[in-house]
């Protein structure tokens, strides 16, 4: 079995084998990473996998689990972020929706019935 050296923050070196590491290749590489708990002090650490780490890891037996971004997450946001206070605004605005609704249908069907 392939031996795995990487680097702990707190420990220093060590070696790991395969199974221990975990290797998540993102369809936006940027966001590709390795983890992995460190065998001394049981932290995991977790670094950002280039192209060539992956290449290494992938040969050195690891199994790349593949991560697909949800396209809703590459969006560009723009304006300012959404409070609670605009969440509970928008649960009240649905119950008015509901209201409007209603009274809509009941305007509706006296029209049919007429």
């Amino acid at each position: 079995m392939t031996t795995i050296k990487a680097t702990c923050p707190g420990c220093g070196d060590v070696e790991l084998a395969s199974p221990q590491v975990r290797l998540v290749v993102c369809s936006v590489s940027a966001w590709s990473f390795y983890a992995f708990h460190c065998p001394t002090c049981t932290d995991e650490v977790r670094r950002h996998a280039t192209d060539e780490v992956v290449r290494l890891l992938s040969t050195g037996g690891v199994t790349a689990e593949p991560w697909d971004v949800p396209a809703e997450a590459l969006e560009e946001r723009a304006g300012a972020t959404i409070s609670w206070d605009d969440v509970l605004d928008f649960s009240l605005a649905l119950d008015d929706v509901d209201l409007v609704a209603e009274a809509e249908g009941s305007l509706l069907r006296s029209r049919r019935s007429a």
